[in-house]
């Protein structure tokens, strides 16, 4: 954003005549946006925005959205071209210095990522308080948000050292304290991270291998997972993020605030929409169901909706969704699972979405939780654990979003206006005397 600017715009109170100019901020792409700083002050007014759909709470410069053109851009590059040609290691250095690594900086930070992974052991021992059959979720907020009583040589947010390290802490741990809250939940032992394997490989042998054998990861399926973690690792200004951003502001410790976005990434209209199509095809049941669901959804006064069709930021059709299809295919060939009778009906489901009148005028494609559903289903990822692998993704955006934060000199303690609406003000009456 433009320190300054000789464009402007003029408001007027038509109940007192006042005008007032307030500058306009030009991105380097995307829609001008409006300074209203100043705007309390000098007008005695303030904006209402429920959602903050029209209002710009920061500046950034790691990732752009364009929901009518269907475009997403982490640091400038298409989300497309990264997936398609980088790893998550990769990308994970571009959102977090700005650049894409050359072939030492690429090195230099995949070990530092690989020595951060192991988490304190007596982290081992926090996991028994929780019961069996513990929400990962929940799980996975107490954990990260105890990471600061663990690690509290590296909170000093003013230390651009400290900051690094946290970040590096974060990104690595992440994979090692979702898989363990999934061993945790079956009541098997847990798996220690290998220095020897890559980012995803890791993660998917601390989830599935046991001390018993040795357990092989498919190259394929490791590949899937590298992009679903690409395809998920930002999303601009989003609910999480914002979060996550909210209560940094405040200057709490970088696992605070991570945990904060993690409890905001737990609703079903944000991160939990992957387990909510599962539950939509288990709810569905057969193929001979859809056309009756078709229906239903088509009915404006019918409450069922088709989970993983259409989004509230992409409308066209979600950029992320033609890569994850294309993975979607690949994990169900590796896996032979083309027979599983509700990824059958999911991909009968998509085949009607995209050729039915109704769904390409609404423009309601299958979008990319549609997909990383079906491919944690055909994966063996029970549904419970959806929301955490995308809380693994995000991780990465969120410390990015976190430091930029941090650094940004025009950043303010988080404080949003409101529109009161209750009583005005009235005296107290004793309790004797209340009618």
């Amino acid at each position: 954003m433009s320190a300054s600017t000789k464009e402007t715009v003029t408001v007027t109170n038509n109940s007192t005549g006042k005008q007032v100019d307030f500058p306009l901020h030009s991105g380097t792409i995307g829609p001008k946006v409006m300074d209203i700083r100043s705007l309390y002050s000098q007008m005695d007014l303030f904006t209402y925005d429920p959602g903050f759909t029209s209002t710009g709470s920061c500046k950034s410069t790691i990732t752009y959205i364009d929901g009518d053109e269907g475009v997403l851009l982490h640091r400038g590059y298409p989300i497309d071209q990264l997936a398609e040609h980088s790893d998550f290691m990769e990308v994970a250095y571009l959102l977090l210095k700005g650049e894409l690594p050359n072939v030492k900086e690429k090195a230099d930070f995949i070990k530092a990522i690989t020595y951060h992974s192991m988490v304190h052991e007596q982290i081992n021992f926090f996991y028994r308080g929780f019961r069996r059959d513990s929400h990962p979720m929940a799980v996975l907020c107490a954990v990260v948000g105890s990471m600061a009583a663990f690690y509290h040589d590296s909170i000093d947010i003013h230390l651009p050292k400290d900051r690094m390290i946290a970040q590096h802490r974060l990104i690595a741990k992440m994979p090692t304290i979702i898989a363990w809250a999934y061993k945790y939940a079956l009541g098997q032992p847990f798996m220690y991270p290998k220095n020897s394997m890559g980012y995803s490989e890791n993660f998917l042998h601390m989830m599935f291998a046991t001390p018993c054998e040795e357990y092989k990861v498919s190259p394929i399926l490791a590949k899937a997972m590298d992009r679903i973690l690409i395809l998920h690792a930002d999303h601009e200004q989003n609910a999480s993020t914002s979060t996550v951003r909210l209560a940094g502001s405040s200057g709490a410790n970088p696992f605070a605030c991570i945990a904060a976005g993690i409890a905001s990434l737990w609703g079903p209209a944000h991160g939990g929409a992957n387990e909510a199509v599962l539950a939509m095809l288990q709810e569905i049941g057969s193929i001979d169901h859809i056309p009756e669901y078709i229906k239903r959804a088509k009915d404006k006064d019918d409450n069922f909706r088709l989970m993983g069709f259409g989004h509230r930021v992409y409308k066209n059709y979600d950029p992320r969704a033609k890569i994850m299809q294309r993975t979607c295919k690949e994990v169900l060939d590796e896996l032979d699972m083309h027979d599983d009778p509700l990824l059958k009906l999911a991909m009968e489901l998509e085949r009607i979405a995209l050729s039915d009148e109704y769904f390409i005028e609404k423009k309601l494609y299958p979008n990319v939780d549609f997909y990383s559903g079906i491919i944690f289903r055909a994966m063996g990822i029970p549904t419970s654990m959806f929301t955490s692998l995308f809380a693994l993704a995000r991780t990465v955006g969120w410390v990015a979003q976190w430091n930029e934060m941090i650094e940004d000199t025009d950043q303010k303690i988080g404080r949003p206006r409101q529109l009161y609406m209750g009583a005005p003000k009235r005296d107290f009456v004793p309790l004797n005397k209340r009618p």
